[in-house]
């Protein structure tokens, strides 16, 4: 799973920027060891909670800056990309020089674990939803590019594994051109946002510019700004109703939690899912998940209504595209109810608690001499 080119690594921090970057407690013994004897040592890295592994961006640099060091070192891979590694188990071992390789911890650590957990949360979600096509759209989350780079090749080790596990459709894309190669694009995916409708004064206006600019694309219309879900959906279905029929036409719902859906309350969505997921309410455990059936901004019922009232006009081949807080938790109560949505935007695959992310990284062997820090055993059971 090769998917790493030299512009993802070259975001990354050098050899050269490394003393800077470490913590101090490493570069200072990096002059003890030189000034005492330097030996080689194995490191262990690990994570306290399962994860998915997602290790390549974070060994191809580690092996980009010891190559820039002059420094040998070698990896031991305990999983392949993908893999489901339990609590505790030891993710990889590398091994080198102590002084030249004791810097590069603290760089290390950070591409590991946000990286292994954004994997885990979108092969959840993937299987939850496996015939459903997601989006990564986690770039406004993310504190800069780096971030961005991780997170969404953890959305795609996660996708590959539910695509072979749970036979997913998975992620299709970014929506950004940086992180698109990741997933095999050449650019970014998405059409048009709030803003633009703002700006055209109208959600119909807003189409007929995007398709006079984009004549040749599938076109997918944002329909919420104005509170109007059903109605500017149907307006611009009738406006185009050749790329309706072709299937060229989407719609995509980013209701916020503040309202429901055009034409809907909460006795009407009621109604409308105990018309076509009655079945949906019997596995509730959580009252977000009843929030998630039923409630305001982009519900079960909401999609279904939409869907509903567009094969009543005649425009069955339009797809829907749902946006707006998709966590693993959504995904799994829109499978419960089985909402015809077509393809899911989402971030919300990033870890919601950071602590989960936080990877540590520990000798195991000094020379040929296997000792680790007293309660630490279990990370020497699988040295080679």
């Amino acid at each position: 799973m090769t998917v790493i080119d030299a512009k993802i690594l070259g975001d990354f921090a050098g050899a050269k920027d490394i003393p800077s970057c470490t913590d101090k407690y490493f570069s200072k013994t990096a002059r003890i060891v030189k000034k005492f004897g330097d030996c080689q040592v194995t490191y262990a890295v690990f994570m306290r909670r399962p994860v998915l592994y997602a290790v390549e961006i974070a060994l191809s640099w580690l092996r980009l800056v010891a190559k820039e060091k002059g420094a040998e070192i070698k990896i031991q891979e305990n999983y392949q990309e993908g893999d489901w590694v339990g609590a505790g188990e030891p993710l990889f071992y590398y091994t080198g020089s102590f002084s030249d390789i004791v810097e590069f911890e603290t760089l290390l650590l950070q591409k590991v674990g946000a990286a292994c957990i954004a994997a885990y949360n979108a092969y959840e979600m993937c299987c939850a939803l496996p015939n459903v096509a997601f989006s990564a759209m986690e770039a406004r989350h993310c504190t800069g590019v780096n971030m961005m780079e991780l997170m969404a090749y953890g959305a795609y080790v996660g996708s590959e594994a539910a695509k072979k596990n749970c036979h997913a459709i998975g992620f299709k894309g970014s929506s950004n051109d940086i992180t698109a190669g990741i997933f095999g694009q050449k650019e970014g995916l998405g059409t048009m946002p709030h803003a633009l409708i703002g700006y055209a004064g109208s959600t119909l206006k807003a189409a007929e510019m995007y398709h006079e600019t984009f004549p040749d694309e599938p076109m997918t219309v944002l329909v919420d700004y104005f509170g109007q879900e059903i109605t500017d959906s149907l307006a611009v279905c009738h406006r185009f109703p050749e790329l309706a029929e072709a299937g060229m036409l989407s719609f995509r719902t980013d209701t916020h939690g503040g309202r429901f859906v055009e034409g809907l309350d909460t006795d009407k969505s009621y109604e409308v899912l105990d018309q076509h997921a009655p079945k949906a309410f019997r596995d509730l455990r959580k009252e977000n998940e009843l929030r998630y059936l039923v409630g305001t901004g982009v519900s079960a019922a909401a999609l279904w209504h939409l869907r509903e009232q567009l094969d009543k006009a005649g425009f069955t081949k339009v797809r829907l595209i749902a946006s707006s807080g998709f966590t693993l938790e959504k995904c799994k109560v829109f499978a419960l109810a089985k909402v015809p949505v077509d393809a899911v935007g989402t971030g919300s695959y990033l870890p919601e608690n950071w602590l989960d992310t936080y990877t540590t990284a520990d000798i195991v062997k000094y020379d040929d001499r296997v000792i680790v820090k007293k309660g630490r055993e279990f990370l020497t059971r699988k040295l080679s």
